[in-house]
This record gives C-alpha cells, structure tokens and sequence, in this order.
C-alpha cells in the first residue's frame, strides 16, 4: 500500500461547484511565462472553454480579477493572479519538505492498528527466539515476552489466551501440570533446549561451571525474578551450596537471554545463563548446564482454534533445525516430566 499527503487550497462559491486553485497555479504560471490561455489550458488538460468557465467562477468568488484580457495583446496576470501562483509554489514547497512526516505518521498509525485488530489473542511467553520466529509466521497472536512464572499466572487469571514456559526439573514440570490441569487448562510440549553459561568469545576466563562464578574478578549478569532461567540457576546454586550473593553481578538483571548476550558483548559482563542458539548466533562461548522442555499451555477454548495448532507445528518445525534445540511431538518423549 502507498500513501501520498498532497496540499489542496480549494475555492467554492455557493450553489455551484468547487475548484481547485493548485490546478489552477499552474495555469497561471505558464500565462505568467508567456503563454496564451490557448495553450495554458492544453498543457492543464481542460478545454479553453472550460478554463475560461473556472477562471471566471474563481474571480467572481474571490472578488478578484486573475488575468487581465487584452484585445490582440493574450492575456497578462494581474498583481494578485501572480502572488497566487507564486504563493501556491510556497506552499507545495513546504509540503514538501515536512509532508513525508505526515506520510510517514499515518502510514505507521495504519500499520499499528491493522496488527492489532489481526490479534485475536494474547500470548505470554518466557523469553526465547524460536516462539519469536514462530508468531512472525502465525498469523492471530500478540506476543509479549515475560517470565515463565508470570506467564503461568496470567495465563490462570484468564489474562492471557496461551502461555509459553519452560523447566529443568522434572518433578517441578510433574506439579505444575497438576496444577493446571485442575483449572482446564491443556499442556503441550513443543522443544527440547540446552541452557547454559554464556561467554566471550574463546572463553577468555576459562569459565567452566557455576563454581567459577565465585571468582570475583568475573562479572556476572543475572535473569529477572521470576524467569524460568532464574529458577534453574537458583536451583543449581542451592544444590551446590552456592551462596546467591556471593556471585559479583548476582544482583544485576536483563529480561530476555538476548539482552544477556548483548551485555556481554558490549564488556558489561563476563558470564550470564542463555539458551545454546542465543550464544552461537552471536558468536559467543557457550558451557552446557542442563536440558529443559518448553511447553505450550492454553485455555480449553484455544484448543478448539486452528491457529493453535499452526502454532505448535511451526515451534516444533522451527525447533528441529535449531542449534541448542530438539522437537517434542509426542507426550510418550518426555513422560517422565508429565
């Protein structure tokens, strides 16, 4: 779609029909120049009648003589007939430069709308670029990006229409489920994906496990409250008897496994915890910790929705060619975290 802001200055008397003085600027312009009303009105596309019927209709409702008719002499502009056209050419002239803003603004303000009419439904999902991908290509959905936790919960307030969450515990992923269950709501596992500590590239620091985020010469960059990737580092750190505030960044938070990369890419940091595709892709080290499922929950409603089902089959197909990652289809896969 195309959009073009052009400037009218449009002059009507009562009972008859408006005319546009932009379309007349440039008849007057080439009278200006030399030109006879003959040829002016050729070159403006009308007849010479009817460009006579319009000049007379815009003088007679101005009050205003445009063209002064002199016998065998053509015709000349009057005073006011050459300070229109030249104040019409000053006019185009601003349009031109502040018009495109305007283009630009309404184009934006379309394009805004049009996608949020196009979802119908609300999506939360913990942070990942697979389900990034996903709702690019399935059409339907808003996406905002948040904890795992908080997916869940907004998901069982009837806030959210699906929820994206993901665990490295089996007996968290077993509770859970129960729990979601007993409120109608469906559970399907989409990926496999390896979390892990990610660092600069060539492992500078020679970092190989959550024991080195002791050191504190190693600046740590921590997940926000309530992410799935918090949670696995906590856990981690209780079963090795990690002290949380013993780590020098523990406290300094980013809310997407992107951010992460970014801060360590930019010297921020030294270390945070991502998912293996994230690091790679921006030529990063990357040291395993453990394999997580990320599911896909959702209202008993939702199921019913074809869409749905697009988006799952797209997170899983998207999943299969991954780095970091492996599909999920069948329940039969992982039935020991269900």
């Amino acid at each position: 779609m195309q959009i073009e802001v052009r400037p009218s200055l449009i002059v009507k008397s009562q009972g008859k029909n408006s005319v546009d003085l932009i379309w007349l600027s440039q008849l007057l312009k080439d009278i200006e120049s030399g030109s006879s009303l003959v040829v002016a009105s050729k070159r403006s596309g009308t007849s010479y009648r009817g460009a006579w019927g319009k000049l007379n209709e815009v003088e007679e409702t101005l009050g205003m003589p445009l063209i002064v008719r002199t016998k065998g002499h053509g015709s000349k502009l009057t005073e006011f007939g050459s300070f229109l056209f030249k104040f019409i050419d000053e006019m185009q002239a601003g349009h031109l430069k502040y018009g495109h803003s305007y283009q630009e603004t309404l184009l934006k303000e379309i394009n805004q709308i049009q996608k949020a009419e196009s979802a119908r439904w609300k999506f939360l999902s913990s942070s990942d670029s697979i389900i990034q991908k996903a709702i690019r290509e399935v059409k339907g959905f808003s996406l905002k990006i948040a904890g795992s936790g908080e997916s869940l919960e907004r998901l069982l307030n009837k806030e959210a229409h699906l929820a994206g969450y993901h665990v490295s515990d089996k007996q968290s992923s077993k509770a859970i489920i129960q729990r979601l269950s007993k409120n109608d709501i469906q559970i399907y596992p989409v990926m496999k994906r390896t979390q892990g500590l990610i660092v600069e590239k060539g492992n500078p620091l020679h970092i190989r496990s959550i024991e080195d985020l002791l050191n504190p010469k190693i600046r740590f960059i921590n997940r926000q409250i309530g992410s799935g990737t918090r949670l696995l580092l906590d856990t981690l750190l209780i079963q090795e008897g990690i002290e949380p505030l013993d780590i020098n960044g523990y406290l300094q938070e980013e809310f997407t496994h992107s951010a992460v990369a970014n801060a360590i890419l930019a010297g921020k940091a030294d270390v945070g915890v991502g998912v293996k595709n994230i690091a790679l892709e921006n030529g990063l080290g990357f040291i395993p910790l453990k394999d997580e499922i990320f599911f896909i929950a959702m209202h008993d409603e939702m199921v019913a929705q074809p869409e749905s089902s697009k988006l799952i089959r797209k997170i899983r197909s998207l999943s299969s060619d991954a780095p970091g990652y492996k599909a999920v289809s069948l329940n039969r896969q992982i039935k020991e975290w269900l």
